[in-house]
């Protein structure tokens, strides 16, 4: 399982021109879930990622995690974070899992989000979506649950 996290001021998902999801101040996951992940992935993400220590203290040290500073996160499905582009010019997404195996991994993500007490809103999954954001800082950082978490 791969995500990229963007401390943001604020991000939002449009489906089709409607805003389906906005937050203030917190985090923005894309979350791309690979054919061979497993619970553990999700669970071992998650909490790697609510209590990453990217927010400012009081002396603009980064030293405060999501949970900590009670910021929001937006979670937003990418298969395409899961992109070969080993060979030739088009990536290839064969690594992917397919909807029936990410989609269970994505809500029990979510969940153990939300379980922790993250205030936590989603992307429409499979669905083309537009999403904006202004990162914080700027603040991005890519994870992988098959390396070192």
């Amino acid at each position: 399982m791969r995500a990229v996290i963007q401390r943001v001021k604020k991000a939002r998902v449009e489906v089709k021109g409607e805003t389906v999801a906005e937050i203030g101040p917190g985090l923005l996951a894309l979350l791309g879930i690979a054919k061979d992940d497993a619970i553990e992935d999700a669970e071992k993400l998650a909490l790697k990622i609510m209590n990453l220590r990217i927010f400012e203290d009081d002396a603009g040290r980064m030293n405060l995690s999501a949970l900590e500073v009670k910021g929001e996160m937006l979670v937003v499905s990418q298969f395409t974070l899961l992109a070969d582009t080993a060979r030739g010019r088009r990536p290839s997404f064969t690594q992917a899992a397919s909807p029936e195996v990410a989609i269970p991994l994505y809500e029990h993500f979510v969940e153990i989000c939300l379980a922790a007490g993250m205030d936590v809103k989603t992307g429409e999954f499979q669905a083309r979506m537009a999403v904006s954001l202004v990162n914080w800082g700027p603040v991005t950082i890519v994870l992988d649950s098959k390396k070192s978490l």
